[in-house]
């Protein structure tokens, strides 16, 4: 099999799959005596990610394998074929969720504890239901609270290959900007089902001392946002399963 028809052939995969296809998945698709080797299935891959640089989609790689998108720039068009609106999430969400992703596994009261305040039932039971926390065990202390991580699927939807990815907290502060000129505050607004949360700016002021996480976290949070609109050019460095 000549090279211009393997990569028709991955091609035509990713685009009937509907979901993502890794380079194990993309063998699976040959004959035993014509499988193709990885480094093989690798270049066509790369041949179709150079194909789309001029299109209004692009081959993306995440932690589930490769897929075709729509570019991010697009969104505004693309998101009309489908009346439901995009779900937002609460300021209070998406801080949980950095926490987890930053410094999983932990429970919820080691959530508490940064955040300050009390972290409600409907915010660990919407991570769950999306699919982007679970839970890896339980802390050996009395009560044996959960411990929570993130799942493939989070990595997936934020277009994310591994952890590894995530933008170190030390770098953070310094993408603070994006918030004003996003207007994340508007997308960041409160759920009617936290409002009665003390504000973390109020818990972080209590202990001026202290090193300001939960402002790291909030930031760490935006950026988690901002990935989920904003694409990037996708390696072809593996990722092994976790």
């Amino acid at each position: 099999m000549d090279a211009e028809q393997l990569r028709r052939i991955v091609e035509a995969a990713l685009l009937a799959a509907g979901h993502s296809l890794d380079i194990a998945a993309l063998q699976k698709l040959f004959d035993a005596e014509f499988v193709p080797e990885r480094d093989e299935v690798k270049a066509a891959l790369e041949e179709i990610e150079a194909d789309c640089r001029d299109r209004g989609y692009e081959l993306k790689y995440t932690a589930s394998g490769f897929r075709f998108q729509a570019k991010a720039q697009y969104a505004q068009w693309v998101g009309k074929l489908w009346e439901e609106k995009p779900k937002k999430y609460s300021r209070a969400t998406l801080e949980t969720l950095a926490l987890i992703a930053y410094r999983q596994p932990l429970t919820r009261g080691d959530i508490e504890q940064v955040r300050g305040v009390t972290v409600s039932s409907d915010i660990i039971r919407t991570l769950h239901d999306r699919g982007w926390i679970r839970s890896v065990g339980h802390r050996d202390v009395p009560g044996r609270p959960a411990l929570y991580a993130t799942t493939r699927q989070f990595l997936d939807n934020f277009n994310l290959q591994s952890l590894e990815q995530l933008p170190p907290l030390s770098e953070i502060r310094e993408l603070s900007s994006i918030d004003r000129e996003l207007q994340f505050e508007e997308a960041l607004a409160e759920g009617s089902t936290e409002n009665s949360e003390v504000s973390t700016e109020t818990s972080a002021a209590a202990d001026p001392t202290k090193e300001p996480v939960v402002d790291k976290v909030v930031d760490a949070a935006q950026v988690l946002d901002i990935q989920t609109n904003e694409s990037s050019a996708p390696s072809f460095k593996e990722t092994p399963e976790p």
